[in-house]
């Protein structure tokens, strides 16, 4: 047998002989040697990375723009008219959002605009999923919001002046011709850090894309997801209630900001306008009614109604011919201008100040994006890539920076219009990029009389879904009351404290529940299934039976310094012996033995004189299908309750390790030459040894074969 300590050790089972009853032969298993030689790996990679030919380099740019492997295929007849018209309807529900979206990032309307329509493009080229709609999304618009209102209060600018401003002079600064820093005003300002943001944040999803490090997103459950999401809806009604009352009050930021606006709404309720309170109320008894009429037959429905454009027509008509800002005051959105402005990149001098908060939006934007394509992807039978995803959803990001816009990626809610209205391919993201550019070429002006209540309104409806995680609640303490509270805590912290430091709560504490699930794991003992070779736990199943003299005992989580206290206390719980307590009396006794004899001068006898005491099991088996891993304290732990029970005479044999858990003890030692640290493959393996070893004064081979060999040994 090769050394102990040698990590591909051979792995032997004991041939166990029990009379004419049983004879199970000896089995040995040498595994695969998996050095490898660590500078024939690094040649063969460089090689494989540096290397060019017309085959790889045809590769490396399909793969880098997947549209040119799919397009030249595209199915005209069986595909154009379900990606007509899920573009047409999304595009025609994305104009009234991206125009309220603007509000909740502190820009003006055009910008949001702006942003759906690179972003269906840019997408397009790049990403993998056929389904997915990428554009503007609430959540990432309150994020990139409340960091462009404290980059805007540590500019200078007065926050109690109006974000949009209807001087021609609010686009005047974005021409890169002017660069003095008098000409640009708050509008302006909002917009360079709301694009530098987003510059920041496609970098980083880039990064993490070529890194691969896209693991972060299995950290984000879905329970921390939906929570962080319904907290920020909080958030987000709490923003939009000023317009809805039509109060003129300064937007909160940091920490508390929820409790602060709802503080300074109630102060300031007595300036409420009546028209715009009025015209919200009638917007609500439209938008909701119609929405669950949407969501209730849609399965009848060809299409959803587009109720949001219909009242945004209506609203703006009513508005115009009404003069309702000239007679009641009413705040509109103003003046929305044609065309598009010249690319300007970015504000480096903005970098350090927003480079931390870019880092919460980035993971937020690609875990949305990546979890969404996806889950269609599943459902609809093809594949996507998720690192191409992340390339994508970054270049959604990065390249629409220099053009004025805001942080995109997946929303559920408009992927969900796009699959349902016949889409088959990423092409109905091109028909929804051109229903946006007709708007921005020719009808965004229109939309001048706009209230700004109806956006807040449309922004409020669509987060009905969110909060409707609320009626889930009872079914989810049902299965998984763990999840349920790291859904809770990350809800509340996101709402009460700020959305960013509510994300980070919430994946601490997630991390910190894996952690205690592991300190507190389940640890029983097990029973024989009669006329089987199962053994499954004695408290879960009815008619078990058990070995005479053999407790077998499973622990059901790796064993690892976190736990390692909380193993051992459970296994002398569960075997109802404890070797350290056992081994204090035996040494007690003998003390104690010692000086009586002492003192009755018969020192020969106390050589002679043993601490015995007769236990009802001499063998435990433990069961190690549920360790995943040992550490150094883990195979420390082991050697210690193998010694500590072997001096008090019983004896202690591992079952079902995998190959990961066997190759850490034979590298920890656990098992030495000529020692009777036994390793089997299977619990019933383990136990028929036990009970033959304790019929045959320890051993199970054949008569003769007992001397210096151990069959079992690993």
């Amino acid at each position: 047998m090769a050394e102990a300590n040698h990590v591909n050790s051979v792995f032997e089972l004991a041939e166990v002989h029990d009379g004419e009853r049983n004879h199970h032969p000896r089995i040995i298993l040498e595994p695969i040697d998996k050095r490898t030689d660590i500078k024939a790996w690094i040649v063969k990679k460089v090689k494989k990375k540096c290397s060019c030919t017309p085959a790889i380099a045809k590769d490396l740019v399909f793969s880098f723009l997947p549209v040119l492997k799919w397009l030249p295929k595209y199915n005209v007849k069986e595909d154009l008219l379900g990606d007509l018209m899920s573009g047409l309807i999304v595009g025609i529900l994305l104009v009234p959002q991206s125009i309220a979206y603007s509000l909740l990032a502190g820009q003006e309307p055009i910008y949001g605009l702006y942003t759906s329509f690179f972003a269906s493009i840019i997408y397009f080229l790049f990403g993998t999923s056929r389904h997915i709609s990428v554009g503007i999304f609430g959540v990432l618009c309150l994020m990139i919001g409340e960091v462009v209102d404290r980059e805007v209060q540590k500019a200078g600018y007065d926050l109690d002046i109006h974000v949009y401003i209807n001087s021609s002079s609010t686009m005047g600064p974005l021409n890169m011709n002017q660069t003095s820093q008098t000409f640009c005003d708050k509008s302006c300002y909002a917009i360079i850090v709301g694009s530098t943001v987003t510059f920041m944040a496609g970098i980083y999803q880039i990064a993490m894309g070529f890194f691969q490090v896209g693991f972060i997103s299995v950290y984000l459950s879905d329970s921390l997801l939906s929570g962080f999401v319904t907290g920020a809806s909080f958030t987000i009604l709490t923003s939009q209630a000023k317009y809805l009352l039509g109060l003129d009050i300064p937007r909160s930021n940091g920490i508390g900001s929820f409790i602060t606006t709802w503080i300074n709404i109630f102060k300031n309720i007595h300036k409420t306008n009546f028209c715009d309170l009025i015209t919200s109320f009638l917007c609500l008894l439209v938008l909701i009614p119609t929405k669950e009429l949407n969501e209730r037959y849609k399965s009848k429905l060809k299409a959803p109604l587009p109720t949001e454009l219909f009242v945004v027509i209506v609203a703006t008509l009513v508005s115009h011919f009404g003069k309702l800002k000239e007679k009641y005051g009413s705040s509109v959105s103003g003046h929305i201008p044609t065309g598009f402005l010249p690319p300007q990149p970015p504000d480096w001098g903005l970098i350090p100040s927003i480079a931390l908060d870019a880092v919460a939006i980035a993971i937020i934007g690609f875990a949305i994006t990546v979890s969404l394509s996806e889950m269609f992807a599943k459902k609809h039978g093809y594949t996507v890539k998720p690192n191409q995803e992340m390339y994508a959803i970054g270049f959604c990001n990065i390249i629409p920076s220099f053009f004025h816009c805001i942080t995109t990626s997946a929303a559920l809610a408009k992927t969900l219009v796009k699959e349902s209205t016949g889409c088959r391919t990423q092409v109905s993201g091109v028909v929804t990029a051109l229903v946006i550019l007709l708007v921005l070429l020719v009808i965004a002006p229109l939309f001048y009389s706009l209230q700004k209540c109806v956006l807040g309104v449309i922004t409020i409806v669509n987060l009905r879904g969110a909060l409707r995680k609320f009626g889930d609640l009872p079914k989810m303490w049902q299965l998984g009351k763990v999840d349920t509270v790291i859904w809770t805590i990350t809800m509340l912290s996101s709402a009460l404290i700020s959305t960013e430091l509510g994300l980070l709560i919430g994946v601490c504490f997630s991390l910190l529940c894996v952690v205690l699930r592991t300190q507190r794991p389940e640890g029983q003992l097990l029973g024989w299934v009669p006329d089987s070779e199962i053994y499954e736990p004695l408290p879960a199943y009815k008619d078990l039976q058990t070995k005479p003299s053999i407790k077998v005992f499973r622990f059901e989580a790796p064993i690892y310094y976190a736990n390692k206290e909380s193993f051992k206390s459970m296994l002398y719980k569960q075997t109802g012996v404890n070797p350290v307590w056992e081994l204090a009396a035996k040494r007690k006794t003998e003390k104690r033995t010692k000086k009586t004899a002492s003192a009755n001068g018969n020192q020969a006898e106390v050589s002679v004189q043993l601490f015995t005491q007769d236990f009802e099991f001499h063998t435990i088996v433990i069961d190690c299908c549920a360790v995943h891993f040992l550490d150094t304290a883990g195979i420390h732990t082991l050697k210690e309750i193998h010694k500590d029970y072997e001096e008090i005479g019983i004896q202690v044999l591992l079952a079902q390790c995998n190959p990961s858990v066997r190759d850490s003890l034979h590298r920890g030692e656990y098992i030495k030459k000529g020692e009777k640290k036994f390793l089997f493959h299977s619990v019933h393996q383990a136990v028929e040894y036990a009970l033959c070893s304790s019929k045959q004064n320890g051993c199970c081979a054949p008569e003769g074969q007992c001397k210096g060999k151990d069959l079992a040994e690993s």
